[in-house]
């Protein structure tokens, strides 16, 4: 199974257009010995050839020209991309569709609560069908059972409901459904390497961690080190927790979650641009360094 990283970091970026954070303007004058990323998505593959994207980022574009094996130019018009899964419906995971308008009918997979979302309050599907018939929708079940994406038959996937949040145009934003947002676990059916992706995770209860004790990598929810970080770093005034976002440190915070877990490779992924474990020479990513957990960066290439 081949896993590539084309995004790493949260909504916005890092550093972020408006943001004068100290990261981000660290990052910009050069104090700061940090990675600029984009928005985050991977790619998955089980044979390096065809590709299955895992969330359409807005940084679809320039993630595409960093990772050429994405438009191999065998014809006149190319792509990789085989596939679409839609984790959730967020702007930050979604709006990537817009660009790659293009290539319509692009086969997309998603869960019946993105569906909705993505043809009420937030309505690309609908925008999209003026494009060479639009997207092919196949549905995500929650019922346990795997799926496949023909382009990559030997990757089984199956999806798994998370405890989180919907975006704020949901039209059940204050009511949760399963499948607002859902974390893979992805097995390569050769080899019995498994994955577990998860970039928007804001709780983890027994069934979710008996997945996680499964999966050989972890490739989970970095956006705050604390609950509290937006707030204390004056950029807003929502907790990680409120945003479904389950922050690094703390009692029942990831590094804890992690700790605990059997997996070869732990990563961090969908970091906010506040985030101090973004700074390569911060306390908090020293300790990260110490308890063997990696934060992913763009361009980033796994092979299991």
């Amino acid at each position: 199974m081949f896993i590539q990283i084309l995004g790493s970091a949260a909504g916005g970026g890092f550093p972020q257009w408006n943001c004068n954070c100290p990261n981000c303007a660290g990052v910009r004058n050069g104090s700061v010995r940090a990675q600029p990323r984009t928005q985050s998505s991977i790619a998955l593959s089980d044979n390096g050839v065809d590709w299955i994207l895992c969330n359409a980022s807005p940084d679809i574009r320039v993630q595409i020209e960093s990772f050429p094996p994405l438009n191999p130019a065998r014809s006149l018009r190319d792509t990789a991309i085989a596939g679409i899964i839609l984790l959730d419906s967020q702007i930050d995971h979604t709006t990537g569709l817009l660009t790659l308008r293009e290539g319509c009918p692009h086969q997309v997979w998603c869960t019946e609560m993105v569906h909705q979302d993505l043809t009420t309050g937030f309505p690309l599907f609908n925008m999209l069908s003026h494009w060479n018939g639009g997207l092919k929708h196949n549905l995500i079940e929650l019922d346990g059972e795997p799926f496949s994406i023909p382009a990559c038959p030997n990757l089984s996937i199956t999806a798994i409901p998370l405890l989180s949040s919907a975006p704020p145009y949901s039209p059940h934003r204050g009511n949760p459904h399963p499948g607002d947002n859902i974390g893979l676990f992805v097995e390569d059916r050769r080899t019995g390497a498994t994955l577990f992706y998860a970039p928007g995770l804001g709780q983890v209860d027994e069934q979710l961690l008996s997945w996680m004790r499964r999966a050989d990598c972890l490739l989970v929810d970095g956006t705050l080190w604390r609950d509290d970080e937006m707030i204390i770093t004056e950029v807003g005034d929502k907790l990680g927790s409120t945003m479904g976002h389950l922050a690094q440190s703390g009692p029942g915070g990831m590094i804890e979650v992690l700790e605990g877990l059997p997996a070869e490779q732990k990563i961090l992924i969908h970091i906010n641009n506040t985030n101090p474990i973004l700074d390569l020479d911060s306390a908090e990513r020293a300790e990260l360094n110490a308890r063997g957990i990696e934060v992913a960066w763009d361009g980033m290439s796994i092979e299991l």
